[in-house]
Parts: C-alpha cells; sequence; structure tokens
C-alpha cells in the first residue's frame, strides 16, 4: 500500500489529506512532506485522516515528531477524521491526551 498526501497551504495555516496506510514504508515520505512545514513559527496545521486505513507504530512517531515541531515552533496542531480504530490507538498510546484529536471535520484549527 502506498500514501497520497495533498498539502494546502495559505498565509500560516497548512491543512493535510491523507490517503493510505501509515507504516514503516510509508511514514518517511509522510515525515518528509510534513515535517519541513511544522517548522514555519505560528503555524496552524490540520491532519485529515479520515482516509486513513491502518497506523503503526512508525506513524504515531512521525505524527509526535511533527506534533513536537509544530508546538515548538509556537504553533496549533490538530488530527481530525480519525476512524474509531485509529482514535483507539491514540487513546492507548496516552497520545489522545496531549495530541488534539477530533473525530469530526471542523475547517481549522480551534
Amino acid at each position: 500500500m502506498d500514501i497520497k498526501l495533498d498539502v494546502n497551504e495559505s498565509n500560516d495555516f497548512v491543512e493535510i489529506y491523507v490517503n493510505g496506510e501509515i507504516d514503516a514504508y510509508t511514514a518517511p515520505k509522510l515525515r518528509e512532506a510534513v515535517f519541513p512545514l511544522s517548522e514555519k513559527e505560528g503555524v496552524k496545521m490540520v491532519i485529515d485522516l479520515s482516509e486513513v486505513s491502518y497506523m503503526d507504530s512508525t506513524g504515531l512517531g512521525v505524527i509526535v515528531g511533527v506534533f513536537k515541531s509544530v508546538r515548538g515552533h509556537n504553533g496549533e496542531f490538530k488530527l481530525v477524521g480519525l476512524s474509531e480504530r485509529l482514535i483507539r490507538l491514540f487513546e492507548i498510546t496516552g497520545l489522545a491526551d496531549i495530541i488534539d484529536i477530533n473525530s469530526q471535520i471542523e475547517g481549522g484549527v480551534q
């Protein structure tokens, strides 16, 4: 399985749509595309995972790294469109307590 990314940038707002599986094979592609965007001061980043069917620990590592980078640059970070399976993964790992995961797409960072 491959991964498809669609990135929309507007000023300090970045919206990223991810389609496919995030695993050891595809996570480097995600990191390569998203991490540079996370280093922009004050960026508001939303990653839409509604078309992600699977994520392993490698994918979680990329998400955590991007989250830390966004927060380190005084930005806001949100994940939207998570399936029940992905919500459970974030809850089990304790990341749901740290990262804003919202199952509904609201059209921006709140």
